[in-house]
Formats: C-alpha cells, sequence, structure tokens
C-alpha cells in the first residue's frame, strides 16, 4: 500500500460528518467528490504531485481552515464512514495509479482545472513581469536562471535581449538550449553573483548599461527533485547540497560541514541561518552520533536525527499543513554551504552598479533572510555596502548627528515601486505550494 494511498485513507477516516445539513454538508460532497473521480474511466492517468496538492486541499477542509466561509462545528462526530467503507471508496485498483514517480497527469480533480508546467513553476510570474515592463531592445539579467521559466516569459513579452545568469552547471545548460531557441538574444552566464562582474567584463557590458534585473532565491524545482544533490527532506540522498554541483573543487558539502564542524559552530549555523529553536539540542545530538555511531551522511539519517531531537512535536507549514521537523535545518546548512546570504548582498550591490538611471529591480524572496536583506538595501540602511544587521528603529534616539550625517546615512539609490511586500495569490499557492512563503519586492533606480 501506497503512501499516498494510506494518507487518503486516513483523511476521509477522521472527515467530520454533520447529519443534520443532509446534502449540504461540505464533508459528504466532498467524499462524494472523491468517490467520483477514484470511480472516473481517467483514473489511469492520476499523477503523484497532483494528488498531494488535493490532499493538502482536502486536510485544509477538514482541520476548518475556511470556517469564515464554510460554518461548521469541531465537534462533528467521526465521518459517517468506518474504515472499511473508506476502504471501498477508496478501490484497490487505484493502487497502482498512485505510486510516487507516476509522470502523467491528471487534469479534473474536485471539478477544477490546472496547467502542469513541463519543467516546474516559476513563482510570482505575472507580478515579476508587471514591475520589470521588458520593452523592445532594452537587456536584461535574468540572475537566476534555474529552469528558465521567468527567463522564457520576459523573452516572449518583448524583443529584447537577456543575460541568464546560474551557478548550477545544469541550469547552465538549459541556458544554452533556450540561447538556441532565442538566436542573438539570450547570453548564458555560469557562476555565483560574486563573479558576475569579471562574466560581464569578457562580453563587454559595462555598469550603468542593464535595464533590468530579477532574483529568484532560493534553490531551483531541480535541484529539490534531484535526489543525489543532496537538498530534499522527501528523497534521501548523500548530502551535498552545493548549488555549483562540485563546479568549485574548494567548496565543501553539506555532509563535510556535519562531519567536521564543532558543536558551537553548528548550533550557530542552525541557529542563525535556520532560526531553530531547538539548534543546540540538535547541535550535540549530532556531535554524539558523530563520535559513538558515525557521521551523517545521508538526507535520511539528518531527518531521523532531527526528528529523534523533536518527539512527539508536530510543526506546521504557513498552509497550516504538517512540516518536516528538520526543513529549518536543512535550510541552514543549504545557506551555509553555499554562502547565500553573503552573495545575495553582494548581488544588490552590483544591481546599485550595473543598473541604467530608472532601470527596473525585483526581488522574490522565500524567508525573512533573504528578504531582510533586500529590504534594507532599498532603504538604504546598509554600513559599507551591507546591509545592517540592526534595523533603523532601534538605532540609539539620544544621539545627535548633524544633518549632513543623518542624510549620507539615510541615502539610497533606490525607489520602492510596491509600497508593501506583495505576496502570491491564493490561486497560485493552491496551484503551487512552493510559492506559499514567497515575497517580491521591486524598486527603481534614481541615482
Amino acid at each position: 500500500m501506497t503512501t499516498q494511498y494510506k494518507k487518503f485513507i486516513k483523511l476521509i477516516a477522521k472527515w467530520p460528518l454533520d447529519v443534520t445539513k443532509g446534502d449540504r454538508d461540505l464533508g459528504k460532497f466532498i467524499r462524494d467528490r472523491v468517490k467520483f473521480v477514484f470511480e472516473s474511466p481517467e483514473k489511469h492517468n492520476l499523477d503523484s504531485e497532483y494528488c498531494n496538492r488535493q490532499y493538502q486541499a482536502l486536510n485544509r477542509l477538514a482541520d476548518n481552515h475556511y470556517r469564515n466561509k464554510y460554518k461548521r462545528t469541531k465537534s462533528s462526530t467521526a465521518t459517517g464512514l468506518s474504515t472499511e467503507e473508506c476502504n471501498l471508496i477508496l478501490s484497490n485498483e487505484v493502487l497502482a495509479y498512485l505510486k510516487e514517480q507516476n509522470k502523467g497527469f491528471f487534469r479534473k480533480f474536485l471539478g477544477r482545472e490546472y496547467v502542469k508546467y513541463k519543467d516546474h513553476t516559476p513563482v510570482m510570474l505575472n507580478e515579476a513581469l508587471k514591475y520589470l515592463k521588458p520593452q523592445d531592445g532594452e537587456l536584461y539579467v535574468d540572475m537566476t536562471f534555474g529552469a528558465g521559466g521567468h527567463s522564457r516569459k520576459i523573452l516572449e513579452s518583448a524583443n529584447c535581449k537577456l543575460i541568464t545568469l546560474d551557478r548550477d552547471p545544469v541550469a547552465y545548460e538549459k541556458a544554452k538550449n533556450l540561447a538556441k531557441e532565442y538566436p542573438n538574444r539570450v547570453i548564458p552566464l555560469l557562476g555565483r553573483f560574486s563573479e558576475l562582474p569579471s562574466l560581464l567584463k569578457a562580453n563587454e557590458i559595462t555598469q550603468s548599461s542593464i535595464d533590468g534585473i530579477l532574483f529568484d532565491f532560493g534553490c531551483s524545482s531541480m535541484q529539490l527533485e534531484t535526489a543525489e544533490r543532496g537538498f530534499s527532506i522527501n528523497k534521501n540522498g548523500y548530502l551535498d547540497m552545493r548549488m555549483d554541483a562540485g563546479r568549485d573543487p574548494n567548496q565543501i558539502s553539506a555532509r563535510e560541514v556535519l562531519a567536521t564542524a564543532s558543536e558551537q559552530e553548528l548550533y550557530k549555523i542552525f541557529k542563525i541561518y535556520g532560526e531553530e529553536k531547538k539548534a543546540a539540542k540538535i547541535a550535540q545530538t549530532i556531535l554524539q552520533a558523530r563520535y559513538m555511531i558515525k557521521n551523517i551522511e545521508t538526507t535520511e539519517e539528518l531527518v531521523d536525527l532531527v526528528n529523534s531531537c523533536c518527539p512527539d512535536e508536530i510543526r506546521l507549514d504557513k498552509l497550516q499543513r504538517p512540516q518536516s521537523n528538520a526543513t529549518k535545518v536543512f535550510q541552514a546548512l543549504r545557506i551555509f554551504v553555499n554562502n547565500e546570504l553573503n552573495e545575495i548582498n553582494y548581488g544588490m550591490v552590483l544591481s546599485k552598479y550595473y543598473l541604467k538611471i530608472n532601470g527596473r529591480l525585483v526581488t522574490i524572496s522565500f524567508h525573512s533572510l533573504e528578504d531582510t536583506i533586500v529590504k534594507r538595501h532599498i532603504a538604504g540602511n546598509i554600513i559599507n555596502e551591507v546591509a545592517n544587521p540592526v534595523p533603523l528603529r532601534y538605532l540609539n534616539p539620544t544621539l545627535v548627528q548633524d544633518k549632513s550625517t543623518i542624510e549620507e546615512f539615510l541615502d539610497t539609490p533606490w525607489r520602492a515601486l510596491n509600497k508593501h511586500v506583495d505576496v502570491p495569490t491564493d490561486e497560485e499557492v493552491e496551484s503551487n505550494p512552493r510559492s506559499r512563503s514567497a515575497r517580491l519586492r521591486a524598486a527603481i533606480k534614481i541615482k
């Protein structure tokens, strides 16, 4: 019996039922729709990832997530269905179509239509294009090419030129394929943000010559879906996490960090980069495992170790779905291994120098550490080209500075285009749960 099958059985078995509502009961309606889908002649097209999304949507309903719109009480008894009846609804005939690696797709589920992208779903695509405003004859840079979703849309939106940058050799190969599709319009580059100046110089591109820059921080879907890259909590593989995929022989992998760092160093990594509340206990347990048993080398081993430090603890993500206890630890290791925060800071500095006056900057962040760096650069809260670790409101109000010092401190070349940070729509989060924590900021260079 597959994991997905078990999840659906468990969900249906706990579904609340209010018999007083009859056919108006939301729980009954959803159960009827699930039964309809599983008895559909198109059930052979069921897709694993899509079923996961629908399970999560059903789970939110079961947890009364939409209580303001669909009134019901939490005291409704059980489900109205026994476990045996649940097994009948989810017939054994559908088991073969709920496997993890199924590559087909099932378009109609619970009466809704979705489109499954070939490689990945670019996050906040429409919003990014709205602020970037590609124009014919202009030059843009996609600083985080990934699978190329944003880049392709930029090229489709205007007859412009595009520079694509990515530190991952796999993404670089995709960028070269895109360059073949759009001859003389795409310049693919392989490297980190900090390597961009030398790469642009080799292509005779100078400062103040670019019309728009787009950042989409974090790791790409390709990296998460490839078990051997070691990014995914759900796919077992060696703990690598190097976005450069070994391009730099001097870059250490995540398993090397776990095998060599001291307890205090591991604590700081988990606490600062992952904001993990049990950082001390996890760091101590890793050291104990290292000296008494073995080094932690695979993603599965690390997840099991973190779970052992969080017994009976259930964590929820922003969609109120169960989240792995190891999520923040994986985030922290990935940020540390790839020096991500320093690279993001450097990327923001480069944007200031390479954009033209009135050039546009668009950034998409996925956690507060990334977003804070962007926000403080745009606000001018930086010291020696580095985002100030202290918010402006925490500076000592008793200090008296002369006017020129204050103006210099608050000076910024940016004007924000969105008053508040933009977030994905409910529809996008529903169809692409990875967008749930996305935060978009946009600014224009004014001097």
